[in-house]
């Protein structure tokens, strides 16, 4: 519809999936309840009323558990939750961890990528070449700290 504003203009998608892993659906109603409990339209949310709004949402933790999250998300210490923190900790509750059978099977997966020969083992050559492709970062030091 022309003339009416862009109700997302204000999420930044790119840097939200990049920190939560989220599918852009999932942060658009992460967003809308944002604004629901925003009453105030301040663009924030007291950490102090972070344990209704988790549970308005379902979300149950305990006290130590959210105290935790809010200390890790709750990047300048403010006290204010911004959309960007509080879709962070939504994600705790959301992004599921694959169960052991899965997580097993994955990681066999992709250890027969690497082990070209299928002789069940890489090299340490192989070893040190994957985790520099990992984080290219790493220095000479800190494959070999890594490795040792």
């Amino acid at each position: 519809m022309a003339g009416r504003a862009d109700p997302w203009a204000d999420v930044d998608f790119e840097e939200v999936q990049d920190a939560t892993c989220l599918e852009v659906d999932d942060i658009k109603v992460l967003f809308n309840c944002f604004q629901l409990f925003d009453v105030k339209k301040q663009d924030y949310l007291l950490a102090d009323d972070i344990d209704e709004v988790m549970r308005a949402m379902g979300f149950r933790p305990s006290a130590e558990e959210l105290a935790e999250l809010i200390d890790e998300i709750d990047e300048d210490g403010s006290g204010a939750i911004e959309f960007g923190e509080f879709a962070q900790l939504c994600a705790k509750f959301l992004v599921e961890d694959p169960d052991p059978e899965t997580m097993r099977a994955e990681l066999k997966t992709a250890f027969r990528l690497f082990d070209k020969a299928g002789t069940g083992f890489i090299t340490m050559v192989q070893f040190r070449e994957i985790l520099a492709e990992v984080d290219p970062n790493l220095s000479e030091e800190d494959l070999d700290g890594i490795i040792s």
